[in-house]
């Protein structure tokens, strides 16, 4: 008995800890909207989760070389937006434009790869819980 009562204690612990991070993380995420200057193509912070996924040009994002620079790119956030009704059903946007990567600042370089990991990690709950909704749509 005991283990099973250990098992949900790490269990709550664990999600209980993930709220808390994803908390934290949707208020540094607004602070980056605003600090990239996102709000200039996206009227509002809560209208990023209406696209489909936001990506990076110009710089990695997987974890075996997080942030390294893509030479000869330009470092951009590009949005996908998608429309079943339209001819051409997804497409990409521009939400910001820093230029050629060598030349970006450091900094700013991993504020924009700070931003997408965020935004994914947000949008990876979103997705969770539309899922959990439709389970429950279905077993009821």
């Amino acid at each position: 008995m005991s283990s099973a009562l250990d098992r949900l204690k790490n269990l709550t612990n664990k999600i209980s800890s993930y709220e808390l991070a994803r908390k934290d993380n949707l208020i540094i995420l607004e602070e980056l909207f605003i600090e990239l200057n996102i709000f200039d193509k996206v009227e509002e912070f809560e209208y990023l989760f209406d696209f489909k996924a936001i990506n990076l040009s110009g710089a990695s994002l997987l974890p075996q070389n997080l942030g390294e620079i893509k030479k000869g790119k330009y470092l951009q956030i590009l949005a996908i937006s998608y429309d079943k009704e339209a001819v051409v059903k997804s497409k990409n946007i521009s939400l910001a434009y820093f230029g050629r990567v060598e030349n970006v600042d450091t900094k700013l370089k991993n504020m924009v790869v700070d931003f997408i990991i965020r935004y994914r990690f947000e949008k990876s709950f979103m997705t969770l819980e539309h899922y959990h909704e439709m389970i429950g749509d279905v077993s009821n």
